[in-house]
């Protein structure tokens, strides 16, 4: 298993520790792909994971640039025609750092805006 996919598991497992209802993994569309959906209370939440095993380049959250936040937008806009009544959103980060032995998570809500 590749780390990135190691990483997005973890994330749900964390996710889910922290209440959120896991929905969707690896919304794919034309236009990017959404690593999870997820229902934290009354709000859809689309959440870009990023792994790492080294800080060489940085954190991991960093590697989600303004390129990366608009492809996420876009395949959220067209997850969310898909809906009959749209909830509120917010678009979260989940950093997980592999460089210790065992992963430690930061997850950064309300990351970015559409």
């Amino acid at each position: 298993m590749r780390l990135g996919e190691r990483g997005e598991g973890l994330a749900a497992e964390f996710l889910k520790k922290k209440n959120y209802r896991i929905i969707r993994q690896n919304y794919r569309t034309p236009v990017g792909e959404i690593d999870i959906i997820a229902q934290d209370g009354p709000t859809l939440v689309f959440i870009e994971v990023k792994t790492r095993e080294s800080l060489g380049y940085g954190q991991p959250f960093e590697a989600v640039n303004t390129f990366k936040m608009r492809r996420i937008a876009k395949a959220a806009t067209l997850y969310l025609k898909r809906l009959r009544d749209i909830p509120p959103c917010r678009f979260d980060i989940v950093s997980v750092y592999y460089g210790r032995g065992r992963p430690e998570f930061e997850l950064i809500r309300d990351a970015f805006e559409m």
